[in-house]
């Protein structure tokens, strides 16, 4: 897809002033110029053109709050005194990835007086003796390059950046503020958990109380029957007793007949 039409897509309904930020990664430039944008994305401050075939950023329009800007895996060359220019304020440039070699290309950028990051990896640039040294000196406003800082300390990631710049000024940025909010969420588990043990120890009770229930049921249950046993044993009892009682009322009158005939 042919980077004009790309933008066309990525606008969305909404006019180029309200536009802030702006991926267009793997579309086709066309001869290796910028095509499609212009000075009306005066709000634009994330600009992304990885992998689109760049040759040049002479066609590149003013974009003075653009912040960040994406240029790795394209064929530039040089011609980056344009960027002081047009894109003033930038902090971070990533240039990965393209054909720079000396460094009197990069010196362009000394202009660039709110540069902190700066990306020059797999460049034939990174191959030359103290590289590095080299730029941080003539680069002094930098602190990262390609990741490191001179002291090869990682940068941070761009998002935690973005999101100590989201701090009012009355705010402690950075790991006070991350560990107050460790311990409003160690706070809220600790909460969670403790309810969790008082309705467990309720329905433990319950259930023991439900069980005790259980068991004194049970246990009348067995007394009743019981007693129930206990009536019916006497009672057959007594009918067995009247039984034998009557037969051997019977069994006397015949034994007096006996008597008077002898």
């Amino acid at each position: 897809m042919e980077m004009k039409k790309r933008i066309s897509l990525e606008l969305r309904n909404r006019s180029p002033a309200e536009v802030a930020e702006l991926v267009l990664d793997n579309c086709r430039s066309v001869d290796g110029e910028i095509e499609g944008l212009n000075d009306s994305y005066k709000e634009l401050e994330f600009l992304s053109m990885a992998n689109v075939e760049l040759k040049s950023l002479s066609k590149l329009p003013k974009l003075p709050k653009l912040r960040k800007l994406e240029l790795s895996d394209n064929s530039i060359s040089g011609g980056l005194d344009v960027l002081t220019e047009r894109c003033p304020n930038i902090t971070y440039l990533n240039l990965s990835g393209n054909k720079i070699k000396d460094l009197s290309t990069v010196e362009a950028l000394a202009s660039l007086k709110n540069l902190k990051s700066l990306d020059l990896f797999n460049c034939e640039i990174t191959n030359l003796e103290d590289y590095r040294e080299n730029i941080f000196q003539r680069l002094s406003q930098i602190t990262y390059l390609d990741g490191f800082d001179q002291e090869d300390n990682e940068a941070p990631d761009s998002e935690e950046d973005d999101d100590d710049d989201d701090y009012d000024d009355d705010e402690e940025p950075g790991p006070r503020r991350y560990e107050a909010e460790e311990d409003e969420e160690d706070e809220e588990s600790a909460s969670d958990l403790g309810e969790e043990e008082e309705e467990e120890e309720e329905v433990g009770l319950s259930y023991l109380m439900k069980e005790e229930i259980r068991d004194e049921e049970d246990d009348d249950d067995y007394v009743e029957d019981g007693a129930e046993g206990e009536e019916e044993e006497e009672e057959d009892e007594d009918e067995a007793a009247a039984a034998d009682q009557g037969e051997k009322r019977k069994r006397d009158p015949e034994d007096e007949g006996d008597e008077d005939e002898d």
